[in-house]
C-alpha cells in the first residue's frame, strides 16, 4: 500500500492557517475541526506544520498564556514531508523514527495532504480486513482433492 491509497482512504480534507495568525485562533480552529494539525500556508506555500505538540510547547513556555503569540513563531518551519509513492511500511519508519504524528505529502512541491499515524493505521487495518476476507473465501472455495483408489 501506498501513501496516496491511504490519502484515497483518508480523503481530500486539508486543513490550514496563515503563519500571522494568532495562536489561540489555531487552538480554536484544531478544536473546531476536531484535528491535531494545521498545515501553515503563506499564499500557495506550505511553510510549516502546526501540531498539538507545538500547541502545548508554546502554552507551557508562558504559563498557559496564548496571547500575542503566532502560528509562526511555533510552528516547524520545513517539515519533513513524504511522496505519494512511498509505500506504508516506509512511511510508519519514518514517522517513528522523526517521532512525527502528522506528515505532509507533496508531489513535486504540490501539497497533496496530511497523513496521520491514525490514518495510517486506519487503511492497514481496511488493507486487512479485505485480504482476510479474500482469504476466507479463497479457503472456504477450495477445490477437494476427491481422488479415486
Amino acid at each position: 500500500m501506498q501513501v496516496k491509497e491511504i490519502l484515497r482512504i483518508k480523503g481530500s480534507s486539508l486543513f490550514s492557517i496563515s503563519s500571522d495568525a494568532s495562536l489561540t485562533k489555531a487552538v480554536s480552529l484544531m478544536a473546531e475541526l476536531d484535528t491535531g494539525s494545521l498545515v501553515v500556508m503563506d499564499g500557495e506555500s506550505m511553510v510549516g506544520m502546526l501540531t498539538f505538540r507545538e500547541v502545548l510547547a508554546a502554552i507551557a513556555a508562558r504559563q498557559g498564556s496564548t496571547e500575542n503569540i503566532t502560528v509562526g513563531e511555533v510552528m516547524v518551519k520545513d517539515p519533513v514531508t513524504v511522496a505519494p509513492t512511498v509505500e506504508a511500511n516506509e512511511l510508519r519508519r519514518l514517522m517513528v523514527e522523526k517521532h512525527m504524528r502528522y506528515l505532509p505529502v507533496t508531489d513535486n512541491a504540490q501539497l497533496q495532504g496530511v497523513i496521520s499515524f491514525l490514518d495510517v493505521a486506519k487503511a492497514v487495518l481496511e488493507e486487512q480486513c479485505f485480504e482476510n476476507k479474500m482469504l476466507k473465501n479463497y479457503i472456504k472455495n477450495w477445490p477437494e482433492n476427491s481422488s479415486a483408489a
